[in-house]
């Protein structure tokens, strides 16, 4: 059983998350608003306001190995999706090769270590077959000692593996698919680590990959005791002003009581513009890179001004440079945002125009970085900062944004693993 309730009280508004019958309730402080409980709730979160835990019995720890955890959106929505189902989750280690990014996952998140390393150097396994008759060659070994010492102290493998890499798995299995490697290497490593969870996100599209590695994926998991669960979520039905659509496939060696589908469909809200997300930022002071956008060649500008004199939000063909004219396939580029509707999806080029619709809908320039996170739902109590380390550059904030999975979808995928960790009694 789940369910989500809002109310308002005085003061603010009380949300609770009901699972297996247990009512669990936060706080958050909220001025009277006109307006839906639930989306009152989330817009005051997303402005950097915490909620505070109303707990009458002790949280349950859950554990978190985090893969490929970027700057930590998903880890983020996970953390706060547990917070509000009953749970204590602590991150035990983060791993990325990104040096800056895991940096702003220990400023933000407080994971107990972090490992610089590439995921493909932290497993030996190997595969035969593919698909429905995939199966581990041996029970998959840790390299790395650092991560090996975790085997049984793990509730929750995260994982996000990129579309990028270089795949050399054996000779049974092996594949030009950069993807295979390391989407593979996450059953491998919850596998070797003994974890009873698993949550794996990715594109739509890997669904779709020629080598079928969800497929085979699945195989290696349920061969190895565990149910699965998977689901399409896009953001903006969960109160993200953003059209976003990511995979998500959760394994766990207990009962499901709760399908991904079935939680999303609990958790959903009316879709929300950017306007509710951004508007507050109209007035900021662009005193700095977070706050402030790169300065544009006298062509982009010419083609932004173009929109805002004609009225229009995307761009007609004889304006366009060559390269995008004659039915380009990325018809969004050089594209203006509408203030009254959600946000198509943010990418790493979200500070020039001609990687996509990214201009800002009022104003005559691209989003900002602090925009653009909050359109990934990145509160603004989240700091994409580098301790004792001099300020990020622009490259490095689109990079850590634009990268990034709302957290938002790890707050539903989070709901959905404390409905299966609450039916089963803590270690």
């Amino acid at each position: 059983m789940l369910e989500e309730r809002f109310r308002w009280i005085r003061g603010g508004i009380v949300r609770t998350v009901i699972l297996s019958q247990r009512a669990h309730e936060t706080f958050l402080e909220v001025p009277v608003e006109r307006e839906d409980a639930a989306l009152a709730w989330w817009r005051r979160y997303l402005r950097g306001y915490a909620a505070r835990v109303e707990s009458i019995t002790a949280p349950r720890p859950v554990r978190i190995l985090d893969l490929f955890c970027g700057s930590g959106g998903l880890a983020l929505g996970l953390i706060e999706g547990l917070r509000a189902s009953g749970c204590d989750p602590r991150i035990e280690m983060a791993v990325d090769v990104d040096e800056g990014a895991l940096a702003v996952y220990a400023f933000n998140l407080k994971p107990a270590r972090t490992l610089r390393c590439s995921i493909t150097n932290l497993v030996e396994f190997q595969v035969f077959g593919q698909l429905k008759s995939a199966e581990f060659a041996y029970h998959p070994e840790m390299i790395d000692p650092m991560l090996a010492s975790l085997k049984g102290g793990i509730d929750v493998i995260c994982a996000g593996p990129p579309c990028q890499g270089h795949s050399n798995l054996n000779n049974h299995s092996r594949r030009d698919d950069p993807r295979n490697l390391l989407f593979l290497s996450v059953p491998a490593i919850a596998v070797a680590l003994d974890a009873p969870t698993v949550i794996i996100e990715n594109v739509p599209e890997v669904q779709s990959d020629k080598f079928g590695v969800v497929e085979t994926a699945s195989t290696l998991l349920k061969r190895s005791g565990y149910q699965l669960t998977d689901h399409v979520i896009n953001s903006s039905s969960l109160g993200c002003a953003q059209l976003r659509r990511r995979y998500f496939l959760i394994a766990s060696r207990g009962r499901l009581p709760q399908s991904l589908r079935g939680t999303i469909e609990k958790l959903e809200k009316s879709p929300v513009p950017v306007a509710w997300a951004i508007d507050d930022l109209r007035e900021t002071v662009p005193d700095s890179v977070f706050n402030s956008t790169p300065s544009l060649s006298s062509e982009n500008q010419r083609r932004i001004d173009y929109l805002f004199d004609e009225g229009l939000f995307d761009l007609p063909n004889e304006v366009r440079p060559d390269c995008h004219k004659n039915g380009h396939t990325y018809g969004s580029v050089y594209g203006r945002l509408d203030w009254n509707k959600p946000a198509q999806t943010i990418t790493t080029g979200f500070l020039t125009p001609g990687r996509g619709r990214f201009i800002h809908p009022l104003e005559r320039r691209v989003l900002t970085p602090h925009e653009a996170a909050r359109l990934q739902a990145f509160p603004d109590s989240f700091k994409f900062v580098l301790s004792g380390r001099p300020a990020p550059s622009r490259q490095d904030l689109s990079k850590w944004i634009g990268d990034a999975v709302p957290s938002v979808m790890g707050h539903a995928a989070g709901i959905c693993l404390a409905a299966a960790l609450s039916v089963a009694p803590p270690d």
